[in-house]
C-alpha cells in the first residue's frame, strides 16, 4: 500500500467516483443541494475549493470516495459536473479483492444496505447516482443537528446511530412524520441504551 504522504490534488468527473458505501440520506442530499443553489452563483468556487472529496486510487486508478458522499451525490443533482479530490492511499496495484480486504479493515468502507444489512462489496454501487436512500441516516443527520450527540471522528458514526435508531423507530414515522421521528430520536440519544455510540452526550452520571 502506498500511503500519500503530501496531499495530491486533482480533478475527476463526478460521473466518475466511485462509492465505498450502499447508501444515503436523501434528506440530507436535498439540504446540500439547498445550500449549493444558495451559494453558488456568489460563493460556489470557493465553497468547492474547501470541500475536496477523499479518495482512494483502486485497480484501474479509479478514484474511490471514502468521504462525502451526499456532498458529491447533491453537487451531481445540481448539474456540477467536475470537482476537486484528494488522494489518501494508492491502492492501484492492487486486485479487487485485495483491494476491498483493505478497504474493510482500514474503515474506509461501509457495505450496508438500506436496512442496516452488511452484504458483499459488488453490491456497493459503480455510482454516486445509484447511492440508494436510508431515511434512517438522514434521521441521524437530523438528530447531531439538533444536539442529539457530539460530531465524531469515528469513521461512519452517524451510520451508527442510524442503525440504533433503526431498531427503534418505526420506519413509517421517519417516512410520515419526521418532525415527531427527531422528537423521539432525540430522547432515545439521551437514554443509557445509547451510551455505547460515538458522540453521545446523555445525562452526566450522578456523583
Amino acid at each position: 500500500m502506498s500511503l500519500v504522504r503530501e496531499p495530491v490534488l486533482t480533478t475527476v468527473a463526478i460521473d466518475e467516483l466511485r462509492p465505498t458505501q450502499i447508501t444515503v440520506g436523501m434528506r440530507e442530499v436535498a439540504a446540500k443541494r439547498k445550500h449549493w443553489r444558495e451559494t453558488a452563483a456568489k460563493k460556489g468556487a470557493k465553497f468547492l475549493g474547501k470541500h475536496m472529496i477523499p479518495v482512494i486510487l483502486g485497480p484501474k486508478h479509479r478514484h474511490y470516495v471514502i468521504d462525502h458522499h451526499h456532498l458529491a451525490r447533491a453537487l451531481h443533482d445540481e448539474g456540477v459536473k467536475d470537482l476537486a479530490v484528494t488522494v489518501v492511499a494508492n491502492l492501484s496495484k492492487l486486485d479487487a479483492d485485495a483491494f476491498w480486504t483493505v478497504m474493510d479493515n482500514r474503515n474506509w468502507m461501509h457495505p450496508f444496505d438500506a436496512e442496516g444489512r452488511r452484504r458483499h462489496y459488488q453490491d456497493i454501487p459503480k455510482s454516486v447516482t445509484r447511492l440508494v436512500d436510508d431515511p434512517f441516516r438522514s434521521l441521524a443527520g437530523e438528530l447531531r443537528r439538533a444536539g442529539g450527540f457530539a460530531k465524531d471522528t469515528t469513521p461512519f458514526s452517524e451510520f451508527l446511530w442510524a442503525d440504533f435508531l433503526r431498531r427503534r423507530v418505526k420506519r413509517k414515522l421517519v417516512e410520515g412524520d419526521f418532525a415527531r421521528a427527531v422528537e423521539k430520536a432525540l430522547q432515545l440519544a439521551k437514554s443509557t441504551d445509547a451510551d455505547y455510540l460515538p458522540g453521545w452526550c446523555g445525562p452526566a452520571p450522578e456523583e
